[in-house]
């Protein structure tokens, strides 16, 4: 049945009117939140919220194309309820819980409090941040790493006064630092899986323009992290609340699992509230519920948004777009601007970086062929720009994961303290212009991809 129905919903390409559905779900939600950003409205989101619009994108993904209704709305579902985003949405579940519990039984107020008494005021922004590289190298999730320091990050501007998008830039920005270069990231497995090369290989080139991004953006949350005021934090330390937050880093840099991480936190979190007093397991369960809701969102738009572009994929969108624009590259750096262009497209589409380099790497591997680029650099290429965009786009998850934690409605005002973000791109786009870095093997003009020349 399932057969049937795909060779039925792609026989016909629709070309660029496959982006249909996409548009039908961006227009009135981005078109509308930034016509009443520039009106000065306090919440330009809000007129139309994207739970609202994603009801328009889905419409038109199951009235076009060809074949009957029911095959539409099968070929929908079938590409929402992918293994990687359903295994996505259960970290964001456990992380809501665990976030949840530990405030309500004093966890982040005891974190915030050590910090605060421990580090000096200019530290505290860029520590998150270096605190946020670390912990996603060693977990390799940018989900785990925001839902392991997110609350933490709230707890800080809410005891000292700081900029709430300052700081939860800062956490997204080491986030993204570990999801690029882990080992065990999933973002890594999938670009060196595809492009065919070694791990360590593609980690001393993505190293080599990562490291000078974190630096520029350490300085600079030193320079704007400054709190206005530091009030309430002289009590106590309490040790023992700030057990369950260790635990959690301490698994994270061990390398487990971050659902296995996040759902022992929470066990060591309810354990030290019933110790403590500080709740009761009706007060945990009440708490787990208030937790799963504030991750309901985040799940939705998750699902919804791979099956509107699953369905684009199925009339020829992507497709249309990769020949469209293809046919006018001639150098080597054009072909490499135009995989970043491509990439960021994808990206902003789908909102998965995992996802948008499983479907780049397919699409544009014959172009590294073709223009000779190693194997390695492509890789380098798929998953810096995989990176970048989930931190930017206004749909992406790791946007809206991030903005949950702080209550936050404007998915633009993220971009303002990107800094880590930027200069990652920035310094990506000076190695291609420049042609830095180039590989022994491209030097001798060797020829890559040898499995493309059987197909």
């Amino acid at each position: 049945m399932v057969g049937k129905s795909e060779n039925v919903l792609t026989k016909k390409n629709y070309g660029g009117l496959a982006f249909i559905p996409m548009l039908a779900f961006l227009v009135p939600y981005l078109g509308c939140g930034l016509f009443f950003y520039f009106r000065g409205e306090s919440s330009p989101f809000s007129f139309v919220p994207r739970e609202a619009a994603l009801m328009f994108g889905i419409a038109a993904a199951l009235l076009m194309g060809s074949g009957k209704f029911e095959q539409k709305t099968e070929s929908f579902m079938r590409h929402a309820a992918s293994p990687t985003l359903i295994q996505q949405c259960l970290i964001f579940l456990m992380a809501g819980m665990f976030s949840s519990v530990s405030k309500a039984m004093g966890g982040v107020d005891a974190v915030v409090n050590a910090g605060m008494s421990i580090l000096p005021e200019r530290f505290i922004v860029p520590g998150l941040f270096l605190i946020s590289c670390l912990i996603s190298i060693s977990m390799g999730t940018s989900f785990g790493t925001i839902s392991a320091v997110g609350p933490i990050a709230v707890g800080f501007v809410e005891a000292g006064g700081y900029d709430m998008t300052l700081v939860l830039c800062a956490v997204l920005g080491g986030a993204m630092f570990g999801d690029n270069l882990s080992f065990i990231s999933d973002t890594t497995i999938a670009a060196t899986q595809g492009a065919g090369c070694e791990m360590k290989d593609k980690f001393r080139m993505n190293f080599a323009i990562a490291a000078p991004a974190a630096i520029f953006a350490t300085v600079m949350y030193a320079i704007f992290g400054v709190g206005n005021t530091v009030a309430g934090t002289s009590s106590e330390i309490e040790i023992i609340k700030i057990l369950p937050y260790l635990a959690v880093l301490v698994m994270a840099f061990c390398g487990l699992n971050v659902i296995y991480v996040l759902g022992l936190g929470l066990v060591f979190s309810a354990t030290v509230g019933f110790a403590t007093g500080g709740m009761n397991f009706f007060d945990m369960c009440t708490n787990m519920s208030s937790g799963i809701s504030g991750m309901y969102t985040i799940c939705l738009m998750a699902f919804t948004l791979k099956g509107i572009v699953g369905r684009v994929q199925d009339m020829g969108g992507i497709d249309w777009l990769l020949s469209r624009a293809t046919s006018n590259i001639k150098t080597r750096k054009g072909a490499q601007y135009f995989m970043a262009v491509m990439i960021s497209l994808v990206n902003i589409s789908i909102g998965n970086n995992c996802i948008t380099i499983i479907i780049s790497c397919e699409m544009l591997k014959p172009l590294a062929k073709k223009f000779k680029i190693a194997p390695k650099r492509f890789a380098s290429i798929l998953d810096i720009f995989a990176c970048i965009m989930p931190g930017l786009s206004p749909i992406g998850m790791n946007v809206l994961a991030i903005m949950a934690f702080g209550g936050l409605t404007n998915p633009f005002s993220m971009m303002k303290y990107a800094f880590y973000l930027y200069a990652l791109g920035i310094i990506m786009l000076l190695t291609i212009h420049f042609d830095l870095m180039k590989t022994k093997e491209e030097i001798e003009g060797q020829e890559f991809y040898p499995e493309l020349d059987a197909q």
